[in-house]
Order: C-alpha cells, then sequence, then structure tokens
C-alpha cells in the first residue's frame, strides 16, 4: 500500500538541485525515511535518475551502524561520489546518530557538543560540490532546525513533517468517512497504524512508542538517570493539551499529584526536551490590538492526537478537544504559521463600571502578509451559543477573514458579519476551500 505524501515530496521536488541541504525533521515513525526512501526515491527514478547515482544511508539501521562514525561516512560518501558522473543524490536517514563516543565520563557540554555536531563539516563539504544534492532526515530539533542558519551558514532548507493528516490517512484507508474520523479521532495518524485492524494492537504500538523510542531517545540524548519525571511531564502536558499553561503551573499540577512541587526551571527544561523530540508543538499568545506576543502562558499541543489518548489510556477522549488539537496539526502540516490570539475588549456591566476582558481566538494563521482567525466550535446548537463563539471574531480590528470551524453537518456559507462556517470534514478533506 503506497501511502500519498505529496504536500512533502512536492516541497522536494522543488528543491531539487538547489544548492541547499534538505533537512525533513519530525517526531520518530511519522513517516520520514517513507518519504526520502520510497516516495522521494521512486520520483527520482522515474525522472531517469540511475540507481547508482542514489547514495542510501540509513543510520538507525544495523546494516549502516558502522557509518555513525564521522570518519567512516566520511569515507563511504567520497569514495561513493568522487568518480561519478553527473549528479549525485546522497540521502541519509537519523543524520544526529553521526556522531563520535563520548570522550569520557567527565565530557564538558563542550565537548558534547562539538562531538555530536561534526556531521555539519561532513554535510557543509559534500552540499558545496556542485554534482551532489544532499537530502537527510533528523528527529532532534535542537541539532538540526535551531542550527541551521549558522551551521549551514545560510544554506539549509527544513521540511517539517508531521503523523498522517485526515487527509492522507483517509487516501489511505477509504470507505466511510464518519467512521474513518472516528478511528482517526481515537488512535491518531502514525503511518504504521494504517495496517492494523485490531483495536488492541493500535493501542499496544502507540504505548510502545514512548517506551521504546521516544523517551529512550529523549535519556540518552540529555544523560537523563531515568524516564520517570520526563513521563510525568508529559502526561500532565498530555493531560493538559489545547490549554494554556507554563512551567510553574505544570510545576503545581504536578506537585498536586506527587505531593511534591518540582522547580519550575525543572519542569521547562524537561519542556524543551519533549518539543526538541517533536513530540509537542508549542504555541504562543499574540495580543492582536497590540500586535505584539504575549510571553506567557502558552499552549502545547501533541504532534498525534492518538499518541496522547494512548498515553492517557484513552480516559480524557474529549471530542471538543481533540477536535482543536487535529485543526492545529492540520493546519501546521500545511505548512502555516498558528498562533492563539487573544483579544482585549472593554464593557460596561450592569452597575455602569467599565470591566476588561481577555476574549481568546483560537487560531491566528498567518501565511506571508495573508491572516485567517479561526474558531473551533464543536456545536452551534442554537443562536446563543453561536454569538458566544464569534464574540471575539466581530471584535478584531481589522479586515482578515474569519472561520468558524463546526464538527457535524455544516454548509459553507458566510454570515451578515462577514464571518464564514465551515464543516470540520470539509476543512479537513478540502483545503482548496480556504484561502489564507
Amino acid at each position: 500500500m503506497t501511502i500519498k505524501r505529496d504536500y512533502y515530496l512536492d516541497r522536494l521536488i522543488r528543491a531539487k538541485g538547489d544548492g541547499f541541504v534538505k533537512i525533513v525533521v519530525g517526531i520518530r515513525r511519522c513517516g520520514k525515511s517513507y518519504l526520502l526512501f520510497r516516495l522521494f526515491k521512486s520520483h527520482l527514478l522515474k525522472e531517469g535518475v540511475p540507481r547508482e547515482s542514489i547514495v542510501e544511508i540509513q543510520l538507525d539501521k544495523k546494516k549502516d551502524a558502522k557509518l555513525r562514525n564521522p570518519d567512516a561516512m566520511y569515507k563511504f560518501l567520497a569514495s561513493k561520489t568522487s568518480k561519478r558522473k553527473g549528479r549525485t543524490y546522497i540521502l541519509i536517514d537519523e543524520i544526529q546518530e553521526c556522531k563520535r563516543p563520548p570522550i569520557s565520563a567527565a565530557e564538558t557540554p563542550e565537548q558534547k557538543a562539538e562531538r555530536e555536531q561534526e556531521f555539519y563539516d561532513i554535510l557543509n563539504e559534500f552540499r558545496d560540490r556542485d554534482n551532489i544534492d544532499l537530502y537527510v532526515t533528523g528527529s532532534n530539533s535542537r541539532l538540526l532546525v535551531k542550527d541551521v542558519a549558522t551551521q549551514f551558514r545560510g544554506r539549509g532548507e527544513t521540511i517539517h513533517i508531521g503523523p498522517l493528516s485526515f487527509r492522507e490517512y483517509y487516501s489511505a484507508i477509504g470507505g466511510d468517512k464518519t467512521d474513518a474520523w472516528s478511528d482517526y479521532l481515537l488512535y491518531g495518524g502514525m503511518p504504521e497504524l494504517v495496517g492494523l485492524t485490531d483495536y488492541a494492537a493500535k493501542r499496544s504500538y502507540l504505548d510502545g512508542l514512548f517506551t521504546t523510542i521516544y523517551f529512550r531517545d529523549i535519556v540518552e540524548r540529555n544523560n537523563l538517570p531515568d524516564d520517570l519525571f520526563l513521563g510525568r511531564v508529559n502526561d500532565v502536558l498530555m493531560s493538559a493539551s489545547g490549554s494554556l499553561t507554563n512551567p510553574t503551573r505544570l510545576a503545581n499540577h504536578i506537585g498536586t499529584i506527587s505531593g511534591r512541587s518540582p522547580d519550575p526551571r525543572t519542569v521547562a527544561k524537561y519542556l524543551a526536551f519533549l518539543e526538541d523530540a517533536y513530540l509537542f508543538s508549542k504555541v504562543d499568545r499574540y495580543d492582536i490590538k497590540g500586535r505584539e506576543y504575549l510571553s506567557t502562558p502558552s499552549k502545547y499541543y501533541p504532534a498525534d492526537i492518538g499518541l496522547r489518548n494512548a498515553r492517557l489510556n484513552f480516559r480524557q477522549v474529549e471530542q471538543d478537544h481533540l477536535m482543536e488539537c487535529a485543526i492545529h496539526n492540520e493546519l501546521k502540516a500545511r505548512g502555516l504559521g498558528v498562533d492563539v490570539g487573544m483579544l482585549e475588549v472593554v464593557s460596561v456591566n450592569a452597575d455602569g463600571k467599565r470591566e476588561r476582558k481577555q476574549l481568546e481566538i483560537d487560531f491566528v494563521v498567518n501565511s506571508g502578509r495573508k491572516r485567517l482567525y479561526i474558531q473551533s466550535s464543536y456545536r452551534l446548537p442554537d443562536k446563543a451559543k453561536r454569538e458566544q463563539e464569534i464574540r471575539g471574531l466581530r471584535r478584531i480590528p481589522d479586515s482578515f477573514g474569519k472561520l468558524v470551524i463546526v464538527d457535524g453537518v455544516q454548509p459553507l456559507y458566510t454570515d451578515e458579519h462577514g464571518i464564514s462556517y465551515m464543516s470540520l470534514m470539509d476543512f479537513m478533506l478540502k483545503p482548496e476551500l480556504i484561502a489564507y
């Protein structure tokens, strides 16, 4: 079965031969290898690229384990490209695994950084050769995304891939849309789930990803003693997904569970570990009237709703919260900038006193100079609920588009206030209906 990842594949195709290192990043097991070694490689072969002109290295596989040593990697690439005519395409999976063993138990942070970042020198040298086109994947934003500008001297292009969007998921399984959406909202879009039909197998697979891959990677990468506190921070954040929070609030929440509140600075450090591993996406608040970002609190959305549900043992499956999370992940999958909107309004109460209130806009979506304000609404059963949902949208003092996404049957239309309404299914399956 072929799972289409056309948005990401098209980006790779458009970037061919541009002299940049193409860096495909995202959570482990979301389909980075599939995109590069199956879909993109298939494209190259169809375009007439000889098989011997495609060099493949998968550093998380035993067959290529010896190439995790930077010297071995360099010699291998040199041998594969030195005498070859025409362009050579180099595809390297999980590039962060290319590093030397620790120097000693007393290794300093500076020594550790130098040891782990040596692969940049290799990539830069081969990138500068005219006949080479370089593609890598990675699962650590701290080593790749945050260093693109400096380590690649401005010649690196990042493509962030996530688990399957609902459109990708549905194109693979077909059938009744409502049933497919119910499964997706419960088990998420990790690609390997597409081949599983047994619900117990799906739950087991999702549970295993945390202990065998995600937490293990974070513990090893950051030299943590174990994953106990990491799991606690992860679970509290999973439970609070889509809610405004910060390290202090999370520390207090952990304290109510364990009887002892940790230092918020420690919580902030572990939050960074989870973000670096792409398990969560942080969304900052944006003051719409003041046109500035607010430092705290923020929202954290899990990379996949199925991972979130499984980690919480499927105890907190609230449709409205999962819907908001799914919308956020869909917007990110489309390559859009996403913020949480804050709008301060002043009203006069029954006693004639002025009151200041902060209204929240679920998503402020930016694409270049274009913007769209989105409100997620699980149900609009009556006029009162409708007025409540659009109260913030009506107060926004600009002319950018405003959209309410509603679960269930909802025809696409625009009301007397210029606010559009769309069904969740149309939003997920028909991106062409929205002009950002």
